[in-house]
């Protein structure tokens, strides 16, 4: 039975996301209990040349499977191409990045290959022919440990949960034949937002809440700029109209995983808190010294945020100096 691992790396116009040297790390971590070689994949258009980052993470080989369809991402192209990969490196285990595209490609490719997927995933471990993963549930009241058998296994790991290790291997690029099929999708177009930090793979995250009273979020973006973080909202402020739903973050938004969660005005609501519990530090400030958010924080401030918050960027400031 193969041990090899595959690691499905994912981009962006030619440019890696954080999370496929997590992806990346967590596969060469398994590939070395099993005794395998790590192989990533990259699928896109042009991308060959970004290839070569990969074998610094890692990577043994490195398959490229280049077509002007794959360009933009298709799930049925992607999932076409993909499972014609996996048949052909016949691995053990398939590692994706639990992003809203690695989440959606794992899916379709489980229910084609027939392999069982764990999602979330926060910690994995090998044993014998078996993996057990550990995964939030119920909201991430709780943490599962997830056992997966047979010969193929998927697993999607949430970003910022593990670590990135870089370690030179030969990374040897190889072409694989590249037949997306016939598709039912149309790429019509995409919007991105320019010149900001990626909320679910940032290191530093501020986020408000119904306490900020309105869309003047200027105090959370100067403490988020002097951290190199993202600004994020709970959904209380996405549906007020204050922040854009691509910042929301909770059970029904983002999933986030950041070494700190500076949560102002935001009251804790369970919702809320599955989408940052497992942040690193959780730092809140409120108004109301009952709200539930304290419960979860490593470290809590009751006052106005609007007092307290741009004292905080003054202080950090200074230290930057």
């Amino acid at each position: 039975m193969s041990q090899a691992v595959l690691a499905v790396a994912e981009q962006n116009d030619g440019v890696f996301r954080k999370v496929t040297f997590e992806a990346l790390s967590a596969g060469r971590i398994i590939a070395d209990r099993l005794g395998g070689e790590l192989a990533a994949v990259v699928l896109g258009h042009g991308v060959q040349a970004a290839a070569a980052d990969l074998g610094r993470y890692g990577a043994d080989r490195i398959r490229v499977a280049d077509h002007p369809a794959l360009a933009e991402y298709l799930n049925d192209a992607y999932c076409n191409v993909l499972a014609a990969v996996i048949e052909a490196e016949k691995p053990a285990v398939v590692v994706f990045g639990a992003t809203t595209q690695g989440r959606d490609l794992a899916a379709r490719l489980s229910a084609r290959l027939n392999a069982p997927l764990a999602v979330d995933c926060l910690a994995i471990q090998a044993e014998g022919d078996a993996l057990q993963v550990t995964r939030p549930m119920y909201g991430g009241k709780l943490l599962a440990d997830v056992r997966l058998e047979g010969p193929l296994k998927l697993v999607a790991i949430r970003p910022n949960a593990m670590p990135i290790t870089p370690l030179e291997k030969a990374g040897t690029i190889a072409m694989v034949a590249a037949e997306p099929g016939r598709t039912r999708t149309v790429f019509v177009e995409k919007t991105l937002d320019s010149g900001k930090v990626e909320l679910t793979e940032a290191d530093a995250i501020v986020s408000g809440g119904r306490g900020m009273g309105g869309s003047d979020f200027s105090v959370l973006e100067a403490l988020a700029g002097v951290l190199g973080g993202a600004v994020g909202a709970s959904r209380s402020a996405v549906d007020e109209g204050w922040r854009p739903a691509s910042d929301q973050v909770g059970q029904t938004g983002k999933v986030v995983s950041p070494a700190l969660y500076v949560a102002c005005g935001i009251s804790g609501a369970i919702q809320h808190l599955a989408g940052m519990s497992s942040a690193k530090v959780i730092v809140a400030i409120n108004k109301d010294a009952e709200a539930p958010i304290f419960a979860k924080a490593d470290y809590g401030i009751a006052g106005d945020l609007f007092e307290l918050v741009p004292l905080i960027t003054a202080e950090i400031r200074k230290l930057k100096a």
